[in-house]
């Protein structure tokens, strides 16, 4: 098993797979800021996870960490 970066291409394939899945218009894939770090997930321009690749002999797939913290969910009632 390894994890390597999504390509380019694949980088925007997510991204109209996602749209089109999660129905999120604002939603952006967005490369690495820097070499070695992982794949952004966005909605609206906040970065809110990320995405990493696995290659596991040919068959590739994709796991998405979504960050949410406590101070964003609405007050309880």
């Amino acid at each position: 098993m390894s994890s390597t970066s999504p390509s380019s291409s694949e980088i925007d394939r997510l991204q109209v797979a996602l749209r089109r899945l999660l129905g999120a218009k604002g939603l952006s894939v967005n490369p690495p800021p820097r070499a070695g770090m992982s794949v952004e997930l966005a909605v609206d321009g906040e970065v809110i996870g990320t995405i990493h690749r696995d290659d596991d002999e040919g068959e590739v797939s994709y796991a998405i960490n979504i960050i949410l913290l406590e101070e964003d969910l609405p007050a309880e009632k």
